[in-house]
């Protein structure tokens, strides 16, 4: 293996010398311990603090009215939406800390600053609030009901938005779907409920907030997956101009959608620094994590799906019930609404489709994105329907499949939903994956598990994802002395390898070892425009980025070069890290121009030196891949293993294999998580979180994540000059509907084909006892006739 291939990240972090939020201890640091609400909603009728502030090593304690003389707004930002008839997403504001109402269970009332950590957490348990309680909305069904408890007089009935798409002039395309429903020979139709989960970082949030009163400026030392992203956030909820701001983000223990935007604490940590004059550091405990870290997925999603008399898909539709939570997280409802209807029809060939949703507001914390971000809530719901019309028409599963395929001849294929995917080769994707899983000898398999006394099943899970998110991202390409270049750029890595993946795009292009390359992230005031390492954009739009300023120090670097040399600009020639005259021996190094042109332009004598900064814009891209799970289930537990996995991925053009095998096993392992284990479970009538811990809410360990096949059948993207699809989250994207697919596959009969995530071993065990039953049954008339 050549040394451009090694992870560089790997070894201070394999050795312990990473250093995360809470390893960056601050002079004179203060510490931070957040009162929480014990209610889902109430009142606050009053908040006493002297006690806390008279409790040993006490230093302040912050309320709401500190926070709003401090000039601190909302937190919620969410982009502009509209629903059915033009209407806005309804935003309600979301303050850092809790005014007149508390909206969950954990919300933050008060913040209590005092010496030590144990200090600050006595003094909060001596601030004294009185709540008057209200019966709360847990579940968007139930917040929609008309008898609801209503959160928010902007929202009548609890509804945030009610959307539509594709949309059409008096729901024309509604109607054109409902009637190809109501024609179709065959109709599949399926509801399952896409439960909450929670992130669970290995890391938890923490931050620690610095003021210097000698330039009135606020430093937030943060674990993030931005930080420009989260300074212009921050500063828009300070209401200060960002250049008072800057944020700093070093090693990030795991971080997945989840730490991408601000979130309460941050403004109210930076208001108690400046209040204290001393640095103020908090961090999380995993119970808050379980209360306050925005959480993801959560809907009721029903589908049909109409075909004609050979199997071939006709139409589509959606509808979706989303629980939103209390206020609007980070882009929560473009998660559930855009995000999610931009992965269909996914790899078929559907030429209509109606998608509709709801998005309620609930007691509940906000969700906000974790891996895919509507992309599995879309995927699982599309491949367990293409299973269900397999039973409808009798098909099988992968016959069902090919039929409706899009075709490698067919793209660039513009979709009904008006995506076009621009490469891919659907049918070879799946083909490759079949062949690698020995999808023919399954039936041998099947027949000697029976002889052990398990029920075998295989599911086929088909993908695919729009990839990039927002388009904007910016990197600088910067000379700091020697031959030494720098990558600068604003998305922060978590585990990804961004160290050593982008300095080697940028030697690359320039024809330099990439040993003198060297990445900087992680300081909004290396001063990056970025939209942080969400939604499987940042090798896309940040390669894209570095690339483009390659590019543009090249053509600079030509006029600089022409000057030094004393030659036409047309004659200069640019090749292996050096500028020369065509046809001569006469050239100067990329580093020595940059050194020369730097002081010339300190003395004046030109304009412009090599460093260069960029901004590109890059579109979507479509990765794609088929994954295919195979399980046996214990009948008489209704324990359910994984016992193999295949995933086949189309992730474009490839810059480190390992890099991509890495993604697709973590991605994998969260999708047996969700669909074995996980669920976020509120009381419905308290709101409070029943699985507060890890002691209700199970993760999956080492023993629950197969052994992993993952192989690649690229098609490079024609979006981007690197050729690059989006990889990070495919994984849990394909796996969700290949686990639960097999796992009906297993129960005899259509009572596997009805379960909910998680299958845990009692709804598993029920299914098979209900199998069991009607099998009897059928036996028994038989022997009647």
């Amino acid at each position: 293996m050549t040394a451009k291939r090694l992870r560089i990240e790997d070894d201070a972090l394999l050795r312990g010398r990473g250093r995360f939020i809470d390893d960056a201890h601050q002079d004179n640091q203060a510490f931070g311990h957040f009162v929480r609400s014990p209610h889902a909603h109430a009142r606050i009728v009053s908040i006493d603090t002297a006690p806390a502030l008279a409790a040993p090593g006490a230093l302040a304690v912050l309320t709401a009215a500190d926070l709003r003389a401090a000039g601190v707004g909302s937190v919620s930002v969410h982009p502009p939406i509209k629903g059915r008839g033009g209407a806005p997403i309804v935003e309600p504001p979301r303050p850092a800390l809790a005014a007149e109402r508390v909206m969950h269970v954990g919300q933050a009332v008060a913040l209590v600053v005092a010496n030590s950590a144990i200090a600050a957490q006595d003094a909060a348990e001596a601030v004294v609030v009185e709540y008057d309680a209200i019966d709360p909305a847990i579940g968007a069904a139930s917040a929609l009901a008309p008898d609801a408890t209503q959160l928010w007089p902007e929202a009548p009935g609890n509804l945030a938005i009610d959307w539509g798409f594709p949309r059409s002039e008096n729901d024309a395309n509604a109607r054109a779907v409902e009637q190809a429903i109501k024609d179709a020979p065959h109709v599949a139709r399926v509801s399952y409920v896409n439960q909450r989960v929670v992130v669970a970082s290995i890391e938890p949030r923490g931050a620690t907030a610095i003021y210097d009163p000698a330039h009135d400026r606020c430093t937030l030392r943060v674990c993030s997956q931005g930080v420009a992203a989260l300074r212009e956030g921050l500063a828009r909820i300070m209401g200060v101009d960002r250049s008072r701001l800057r944020v700093i983000t070093e090693d990030v223990g795991g971080a997945f959608g989840m730490k991408s935007s601000p979130y309460p604490e941050y403004p109210a940590l930076l208001v108690a620094a400046r209040m204290t004059g001393r640095p103020v550091h908090w961090m999380s405990t995993r119970s808050e994590a379980f209360l306050s870290d925005h959480p993801a997925r959560g809907s009721v999603l029903d589908g049909a799906l109409a075909l004609d008399a050979e199997g071939k898909f006709l139409a589509l539709r959606i509808c979706s019930l989303v629980d939103l939570g209390a206020f609007l997280g980070p882009f929560g409802a473009a998660l559930a609404t855009m995000n999610f209807a931009l992965c269909l029809p996914g790899m078929y060939d559907i030429p209509l489709i109606d998608v509709s949703v709801r998005c309620a507001f609930t007691n509940t914390v906000p969700t906000a994105p974790f891996r895919g971000a509507g992309r599995p809530e879309a995927n699982y719901l599309l491949e367990r329907l293409v299973d269900e019309a397999a039973r409808v028409t009798g098909l099988a599963p992968d016959d069902i499949r090919r039929r409706n395929f899009v075709p490698a001849s067919a793209i660039p294929y513009k979709t009904a939903i008006g995506t076009v995917y621009d490469s891919g080769d659907f049918p070879a994707v799946f083909d490759k994956a079949l062949a690698l899983a020995d999808h023919a000898g399954f039936a041998s398999r099947r027949r000697e598990a029976e002889r052990r006394g398990k029920l075998r099943g295989i599911g086929l899970s088909c993908l695919l994802e729009h990839a990039g998110g927002m388009p904007s991202e910016g990197a600088a390409l910067r000379f700091p002395g020697g031959d030494e270049l720098v990558v600068a750029l604003g998305a922060h890595p978590g585990g990804q390898g961004h160290a050593s993946i982008f300095p080697r795009i940028a030697a690359e292009r320039l024809g330099l070892d990439p040993a003198a390359v060297r990445l900087i992230h992680g300081d909004s005031d290396h001063d990056v425009t970025s939209f942080s390492s969400v939604g499987s954009r940042t090798t896309t739009t940040a390669g894209s980025a570095i690339v483009r300023a390659a590019d543009v120090l090249i053509e600079k670097g030509r006029r600089l070069a022409a000057d030094a040399l004393e030659a036409a600009e047309a004659d200069i020639v640019f090749a292996d890290g050096a500028f020369s005259v065509a046809g001569t021996d006469r050239r100067i190094t990329l580093f020595a121009l940059a050194e020369t042109a730097k002081a010339r332009k300190a003395s004046g004598q030109i304009s412009e030196d090599l460093d260069t900064k960029v901004i590109a814009e890059t579109p979507h891209t479509y990765p794609n891949g088929c994954h295919i799970a195979e399980v046996e289930i214990d009948p008489e537990t209704g324990t359910v293993e994984v016992v193999a996995y295949t995933a086949v991925e189309d992730c474009g053009r490839t810059l480190d294999p390992r890099r991509v095998e890495g993604q697709i096993h973590g991605g994998v392992a969260q999708g047996p998580g969700q669909a074995l284990l996980e669920h976020a479970v509120f009381d419905a009538d308290s709101g409070q979180l029943v699985t507060g811990s890890f002691m209700d809410y199970g993760l999956p360990r080492a023993g629950d994540v197969p052994a992993i096949v993952a192989a690649e059948h690229n098609v490079p993207a024609t979006t981007n000059p690197l050729g690059v699809k989006g990889v990070a989250e495919a994984g849990t994207t394909g796996a969700l509907a290949a686990v639960m697919n097999a796992i009906a596959d297993a129960i005899p009969g259509s009572a596997g084909a009805r379960l909910d995530m998680p299958a845990t071993p009692e709804k598993v065990w029920a299914a098979c006892r209900q199998a069991a039953r009607r099998s009897t049954r059928d036996v028994a008339g038989k022997e009647d006739e």
